[in-house]
């Protein structure tokens, strides 16, 4: 199970990274009418370009604009670097160059309705499309005509701690708006059911699943079903605030409370019962593949909340783990919390370049990130 998860998780990651990446080109919009475009040039002047100080740049090229002066001209290697390499050519002075050829627009033209305004330089920045890994760790159980089976005494019962589920998806975040948006994706989830009784024994029969107490003389340390499955889902999610993309690996201060409900389905790969026993002094495993009867198509619904960077969740199958009349008439349901890994699509590329007016700069893909987030 550990190879398994590892496996899917480097998998979905991969396919993740796939459906984030950008083309060459990216375009960030600012304020009214102001953008700034990101462009491939050439990547062996990454090494260099990691010295650029952008912070610095950005200011210099603020402070010329509100003060009306005309920007143009190509901007020296080494102007807004924290220092300069060695190999760094600079053909240019450090400050802007005068063209007449370019306008920039008067200075009436820069008035107050026109400033800087810090909410709308976000609101332009907000990306509408969100793509994380998400972690699901939580509890498996089930219920039979609504109630736990150890109510009965079933062999089936199991033990609430220790049935562990995970899940590992791929997740799109796509908004529709300032408090409602849709989390939808795919994924691989593991099932463990882990039997109350160590001495459970799952049984495969041509009438059924049947579970039975294992007869033979040794002493067992645990016995357990378990299932994997492929899915997709489709959650619908409002939030209370305006500030819902939480929980990024680089930034954790969203206190926007969340809550949504959507479908989600799956389908069955895998499947196995497995019981561990020791025999004089020596720990014997029996492992058995087979689809025990289990519905290999499942579906329910799931509900998600959360505040700040906690997310909780809660499903609940609508159909029976069981085929109909194969097995006990048991309804699956597990909850657990999500961590997840999250990035804004229009940044998560290899390379990037600055083009402005007559001068490019190129910069690396942190440089990028930091600049419009």
């Amino acid at each position: 199970m550990k190879k398994g998860i590892l496996l899917a998780a480097l998998l979905l990651m991969q396919i993740g990274t796939m459906i984030a990446q950008q083309a060459d080109t990216v375009t960030v919009e600012l304020a009214r009418t102001s953008k700034v475009v990101f462009t491939i040039e050439d990547k062996r002047d990454l090494e260099q370009l990691k010295h650029y100080d952008f912070d610095a740049l950005f200011d210099d090229i603020l402070s010329k604009l509100a003060s009306g002066d005309t920007l143009s001209g190509h901007l020296a290697d080494t102007t807004w670097m924290y220092d300069a390499p060695e190999s760094a050519e600079s053909d240019d002075d450090d400050d802007w160059e005068d063209n007449d050829d370019a306008d920039w627009g008067d200075d009436d033209d820069w008035d107050e309705e026109d400033d800087w305004d810090h909410d709308d330089d976000c609101d332009h920045m907000d990306r509408k499309v969100w793509h994380s890994m998400n972690f699901d760790f939580g509890i498996n159980n089930y219920l039979e005509n609504g109630a736990f089976p150890d109510y009965s005494g079933a062999q089936y019962t199991v033990r609430p701690w220790g049935s562990w589920y995970v899940g590992i998806n791929s997740i799109l975040h796509t908004d529709f708006g300032e408090k409602f948006f849709v989390e939808w994706g795919f994924g691989v989830s593991w099932y463990n059911f882990k039997f109350q009784d160590d001495r459970t024994r799952v049984n495969d029969t041509e009438t059924g699943v049947t579970f039975t107490e294992d007869p033979r003389p040794f002493s067992f340390d645990k016995s357990k079903l378990e299932a994997t499955y492929l899915n997709v889902s489709i959650i619908p999610m409002y939030s209370f605030g305006s500030n819902h993309h939480h929980s990024r690996w680089w930034h954790h201060g969203h206190d926007s409370f969340r809550i949504g409900i959507g479908p989600y389905a799956g389908y069955r790969i895998e499947s196995h019962s497995k019981q561990v026993y020791e025999v004089d002094g020596d720990k014997e495993v029996d492992k058995e593949k087979d689809n025990f009867y289990l519905n290999n198509f499942r579906y329910g619904l799931k509900l998600q909340l959360g505040t700040q960077g906690i997310e909780f969740f809660t499903a609940y199958d609508l159909n029976p783990l069981f085929a109909k009349g194969k097995g006990p008439d048991l309804q699956e349901f597990r909850k657990g919390f999500i961590e997840r890994v999250q990035f804004p699509l229009d940044t998560y590329t290899f390379t990037a370049s600055v083009t402005m007016q007559d001068g490019t700069i190129v910069t690396s893909t942190e440089s990028v990130m930091m600049m419009i987030n």
